[in-house]
This record gives structure tokens, C-alpha cells and sequence, in this order.
């Protein structure tokens, strides 16, 4: 299931603006922060379709019933394109466990490229749902390789995969091979470049986040 979160008008239109506005994109902090912004919307629908459980608690004045998150999540990223959107889930979900994968394009002379994953930490995951976060889902390569990784460490309740943008070749190859995620737009394009970046996009969510950098 695909959910595209800019369908329906709300203040993370303004958000989606601010991240894809060349004008705006050279304010890092606002960048970033904007990215985190769309994790926590994410974080907020994605704690709607969760499993709660009922818990009594006790008030100065005498006691109720409230529901309690039956697991608490593994929240997973992508380094380091990642990190403002998963710190957004991780401001919402703020009792969750993290997950790190270190993967990145290795470009060849040709103009073609493989992915190269070279780190993981993971806690266990059996029974506890998985939310991943990744900014731009493109053509779905290194996601897939992340998150096959990431389930050798358990079998989770469910998957969510949060993006601020996705395109649609990406989300296809996505839902085929890992047909029981639920993925989390911030908004979806159609249209990759030959390299592979999606139009009109964003650009670098890493560079733009961090500043560029240098692949050895």
C-alpha cells in the first residue's frame, strides 16, 4: 500500500515546497529541518495503524485506562540522507530502538553504478514493527538491498518505509519485492534521468543536508 501524503492539503505542502525550492535549498538548517518535519507527519500516521494495548495508570487524583503501544518500533535509516528524517520518526516514536545501513551509489566510468553497503547494526526484530526512512526513493535499489539486510535480524509486525520523495519506478520495483511494506510519501514523482535522479525532485538530500562530498 502506497500513501501519498501530499494528496490531501496540509502544512507539509509548505514543507514540500521549502525542500524542492532552489531559492530556499541553500538553508541547510531549514532543509533539514523540514525533512524532520515530514518523519514526524509520517511518524504520526504510520502510530494509527499500529496494535495499542490497554494500560492502567494512576493520577494524583485516582486512576484510568490508556493504550499503550503493544511493541515499540525499530526505527531504520540510510546513511546519511537519512538522518533529519529519521530523526523526525525518533522525536515521535522517542522510546523506539535505531537501526543504521550504510550504503551509497558506486558510480563507474560508463556512468553506471552498483550499490555498496559496507555497515549495519540492527537490534532484533521479531515481533516489533520496522519503519524505515529514506528521503528520495529512486530507483528502489538501495532500499531493497538495505531492507533484505535488515530482515536477516528478525521477522517484524510490519514494515513502513517513509520517503520524503518517491517516484514511481522506485515504489514499483519496492512493492514487488517487498509486497507487504506500506510505503509513506511526502510525495510522489514520475520521472527518472539516466543517472537515475528523480524529476523535478530535489536534488542531493544528502549534499544538501550535509554539504557535498567526496566518494573514495
Amino acid at each position: 500500500m502506497v500513501t501519498n501524503l501530499s494528496e490531501q492539503n496540509s502544512l507539509l505542502s509548505g514543507w514540500m515546497r521549502e525542500i524542492r525550492d532552489v531559492s530556499v535549498q541553500n538553508d541547510r538548517m531549514r532543509f533539514r529541518r523540514n525533512l524532520e518535519r515530514i518523519g514526524e507527519i509520517a511518524a504520526y500516521e504510520i502510530s494509527k495503524t499500529l496494535t495499542y494495548e490497554p494500560a492502567l495508570i494512576t493520577t494524583p487524583l485516582g486512576e484510568t485506562v490508556c493504550q499503550l503501544l503493544s511493541a515499540q518500533p525499530v526505527l531504520a535509516t540510510i546513511l546519511r540522507a537519512g538522518l533529519p528524517l529519521h530523526q523526525g520518526l525518533l522525536n515521535y516514536f522517542d522510546h523506539a530502538d535505531c537501526a543504521f545501513v550504510a550504503a551509497y551509489r558506486k558510480h563507474h566510468k560508463d556512468g553506471s553504478f552498483e550499490i555498496a553497503q559496507h555497515y549495519l547494526t540492527c537490534p532484533p526484530l521479531d515481533g516489533r514493527p520496522l519503519i524505515i526512512a529514506d528521503p528520495m526513493l529512486a530507483t528502489g535499489a538501495s532500499l531493497v538491498l538495505a531492507t533484505e539486510a535488515l530482515l536477516q535480524h528478525g521477522t517484524p509486525s510490519s514494515l513502513h518505509i517513509v520517503t520524503a520523495v518517491g517516484c514511481t519506478v522506485g515504489i514499483d520495483k519496492v512493492t514487488r519485492r517487498l509486497p507487504g511494506a506500506r510505503i509513506w510519501c511526502g510525495d510522489i514523482d514520475d520521472e527518472l534521468t539516466a543517472k537515475a535522479y528523480i524529476v523535478p525532485g530535489l536534488g542531493d538530500a544528502g549534499d544538501l543536508s550535509y554539504g557535498s562530498k567526496r566518494q573514495e
